[in-house]
């Protein structure tokens, strides 16, 4: 009685296909009540490597975080209903490692915003229209890591 041993194929490694491992790419969630806006920074962010988000106003904001927890906020100050300070505040209730970035086109946002540091709470304005690199240069600050 002859037994015949069949060997199993030999697979080179590098033939070998290994799960994707989903690359880090920090959430962004961008406010703003014109979409044109929200949509264009988002898209800025998502080209520059960012998972990036908009919402249109404060309730969907905190809607979409509920579901997808931000490391970044982006918002107008002037938003319809609640201002993007209160939305800043809010979230850093919620989310406590959440940043903020603050953005406005109005002057008027100065007393909302000497309101809020009274109140203990500090956030970076900048201007509108933000300069694209200047927005990215803004975000890469903001993420990061805290030096204790």
């Amino acid at each position: 009685m002859t037994s015949k041993t069949q060997k199993s194929p030999v697979v080179p490694l590098e033939k070998k296909s290994s799960p994707e491992v989903p690359e880090y790419r920090p959430r962004i969630l961008v406010v703003d009540d014109e979409s044109i806006i929200a949509d264009t920074l988002t898209e800025i962010l998502v080209r520059n490597g960012y998972a990036a988000v908009a919402a249109y106003d404060g309730s969907g904001a905190l809607e979409t975080a509920l579901l997808q927890p931000p490391e970044l906020l982006i918002t107008d100050v002037m938003l319809p209903g609640m201002s993007g300070i209160e939305l800043a505040i809010q979230m850093r209730r919620i989310f406590p490692e959440c940043k903020a970035l603050l953005f406005s086109g109005q002057a008027g946002t100065s007393d909302l915003l000497a309101t809020a540091h009274r109140a203990g709470h500090q956030f970076t304005l900048l201007s509108k229209p933000v300069h694209p690199n200047d927005l990215l240069a803004w975000v890469a600050e903001s993420l990061k890591p805290v030096q204790v």
